[in-house]
């Protein structure tokens, strides 16, 4: 079930584009389309339209990914503390990239469920168009960013959007448009990426600074400090646990 879960990811972003892109289905294009009116006043597009916007789709999965999920996070943080440690290449950026996308499957996991089983399962069985599965796709995904999306934030990108919060149509921050809350997002979790970075930051520079000290106390000028703090810094955060200590901490700051 999982496997088919992740395999149906695809679509659902095929869906979440489409919410973003329905207005303009309905503009002249020299391609011949043909549709047909659905059930609600809905539109049916043919099977190759359907196609074609599934495959375009497919171009975006990857700003999708780095934009909508804790992908942007996790991600800053572990390339941040290679920095502090100074290993400039280890782990490579293969394994961090690796790790972000795992821990991201990990942390989405019950957003991806519920997209799956509201929108995906629903259109795949015929049982509603397209259009209502983009809709159901994106209710998920917004809660999911609106949870860890700063009220500041989201303020800053609606003024910006010149969007009436008092109106009708806005009775709670998950109606707001999802051009607005994606920004919004990004900016959150780059703050919070950074604010944890620089936490991770701090005990590695204390030693660096100790090394520093004492070498220049001894007259070692030639002996560069980065060299000598090195093993003293993957010492501690080996024996300190490091991994098991930052990336429960990562996992943790998305939890409820």
């Amino acid at each position: 079930m999982r496997v088919a879960r992740l395999a149906g990811l695809s679509a659902l972003t095929a869906l979440l584009l489409a919410a973003l892109l329905q207005p303009a289905w309905g503009q002249a294009s020299p391609i011949a389309i043909n549709a047909t009116p659905a059930g609600g006043g809905a539109t049916q597009y043919s099977v190759p339209v359907q196609t074609l916007l599934f495959l375009t789709a497919l171009g975006f999965l990857p700003a999708l990914l780095l934009l909508t999920t804790s992908f942007t996070r996790i991600v800053i943080v572990l390339s941040l503390l290679r920095m502090a440690l100074g290993t400039q290449t280890a782990p490579p950026n293969q394994v961090i990239i690796g790790l972000s996308l795992f821990l991201t499957f990990f942390v989405m996991g019950p957003t991806f469920d519920r997209m799956y089983e509201q929108a995906y399962q629903p259109f795949s069985q015929q049982k509603i168009s397209f259009e209502q599965a983009a809709e159901l796709a994106s209710v998920p995904m917004k809660e999911f960013m609106l949870k860890h999306t700063r009220a500041n934030d989201l303020d800053l990108f609606v003024h910006m959007a010149r969007i009436d919060k008092t109106a009708a149509t806005i009775e709670k921050p998950a109606d707001l448009p999802i051009r607005v809350i994606i920004p919004a997002f990004v900016t959150s979790e780059l703050k919070t990426a950074f604010q944890i970075g620089f936490m991770v930051f701090i005990p590695f520079l204390v030693i660096d600074m100790v090394v520093a000290s004492v070498l220049m106390s001894m007259g070692m000028m030639m002996l560069s400090p980065v060299l000598v703090s090195l093993p003293f810094k993957l010492m501690l955060f080996v024996v300190a646990d490091g991994w098991n200590l930052l990336i429960g901490s990562l996992v943790a700051s998305f939890s409820p």
